[in-house]
């Protein structure tokens, strides 16, 4: 899967992949919806008797969003009737007893007033009198209508208690809330309708996968037929490199296998999203011998120096971030070890690549430079990292040249200058 990434970033074919797995991710949505319809007998039976069952129940409840509140305060009013119209009836006593009400001790109040008035005409505490009395006047009109709308009915009583409990029911089984509720009603109406069509459902999406094969043969043959065309200059650009790395007599080739046409449709199979195609990547690191899978032949350094080759060459295309070489150097030297080390540069100049190298030519080429080292401390060996400077790369690649001496610090500031 990688190589074939690899191939389809050389020859800038993301669109064309994203279009293809578009297609088989439509047909895996289209095949999981056929599953659910084609179940034996029994499992058909069962889906429909639950879902016709929990269509009715929650039809035949006559549900309104918003119901519950206004039942809940109507049964409130309903269970607390009796005190209710005891309450009412005390308020209006004490606004119109005979003797003793606060309407009739208002008439005494007014009387008083207008005395008062008389003997004092500059007051206006009689117009106050006179909001005070409207203001019990309509607060006993109030009470009177409130008293004839309270109801006794112990029947009602009990009907608000089935309706609470029914909607408490309800959305134990189906949803938090009313409005939850109505929504699985809906979409379990939906789902019986299109079982109880099963047939017909079938059919429409077997027309419809017959269709997206189509499309996706089609598309995919093309997507093929790019890749193909792309497999001579990838080998040709990769062999080149491999060239410049020390492998002069070696040949990089990329086998592609595309599917059967013949075997199409797949059925109900899973379809790989990267397309029709599987790619191996071959090499023949010797003349007269027979280029094969390169996981099969090739050496710990020597796949290093041809990933490095086809990372030089996706250098601008590739998505990967970050890349480690080990042992890229691994038997190479002189001029070899040159190129190694301008092909990783090249490299640096798009992504961050690390490599772990033991030659001075190589690590010379680097941006920057980190040393390793150990040391024992406390019957304990630890490991240190340490970015030098320009002077102690310098004394470090000198020291990889093979010692502190003049020619070997000044070889070193020469494959700096370079």
């Amino acid at each position: 899967m990688r190589q074939l990434s690899i191939l389809d970033a050389f020859g800038a074919l993301q669109a064309d992949v994203e279009k293809f797995s578009a297609l088989v991710h439509c047909r895996a949505e289209i095949v999981a919806q056929k599953a659910e319809l084609i179940v034996d007998d029994k499992t058909y039976a069962q889906q429909l008797d639950l879902l016709r069952f929990q269509v009715r129940e929650i039809g035949d409840a006559r549900l309104e969003s918003g119901e519950e509140q206004q039942v809940e305060q109507e049964h409130q009013r309903a269970s607390n009737a009796a005190r209710l119209l005891e309450l009412t009836q005390q308020s209006l006593g004490l606004l119109d007893g005979d003797e003793g009400g606060l309407l009739s001790q208002a008439g005494t109040l007014g009387r008083t007033l207008q005395e008062l008035h008389r003997l004092d005409p500059g007051t206006a505490l009689a117009g106050l009198h006179e909001q005070a009395v409207s203001a019990l006047s309509e607060l006993q009109r109030e009470l009177t209508h409130y008293a004839d709308r309270i109801d006794l009915d112990p029947a009602r009583l009990r009907e608000l208690d089935d309706r609470l409990n029914l909607l408490h029911s309800l959305k134990r089984k189906y949803g938090g809330s009313l409005v939850e509720v109505l929504a699985f009603g809906r979409e379990a109406a939906s789902r019986l309708q299109t079982l109880e069509s099963r047939d017909a459902e079938v059919e429409r999406l077997n027309a419809e996968l017959a269709q997206l094969d189509k499309e996706i043969l089609q598309t995919g043959r093309g997507l093929s037929s790019r890749r193909g065309k792309l497999l001579p200059s990838l080998s040709s650009s990769v062999s080149k490199e491999l060239a410049a790395l020390g492998f002069r007599q070696s040949r990089f080739e990329v086998a592609l296998t595309t599917r059967n046409a013949d075997s199409w449709p797949p059925g109900d199979g899973a379809i790989p999203a990267s397309g029709l195609d599987t790619v191996e990547f071959q090499f023949s690191p010797n003349p007269g011998e027979p280029a094969r899978p390169l996981r099969a032949i090739a050496s710990s350094g020597e796949m290093a120096r041809v990933m490095l080759a086809i990372k030089t060459v996706l250098a601008a295309e590739d998505e990967i971030p970050v890349l480690v070489f080990d042992e890229v150097d691994a038997n190479v030297g002189g001029e070899t070890a040159h190129a190694v080390g301008e092909k990783m540069r090249q490299i640096g100049r798009h992504r961050q690549a690390i490599c772990i190298t033991h030659l001075a030519q190589v690590a010379a080429q680097a941006h920057a430079h980190f040393v390793v080292s150990k040391h024992v401390k406390d019957g304990r060996t630890i490991s240190q990292i340490a970015s030098l400077e320009k002077t102690e790369r310098v004394t470090e690649l000198a020291r990889m040249l093979g010692g502190q001496t003049t020619a070997a610090r000044k070889h070193a500031e020469e494959l700096l200058e370079k």
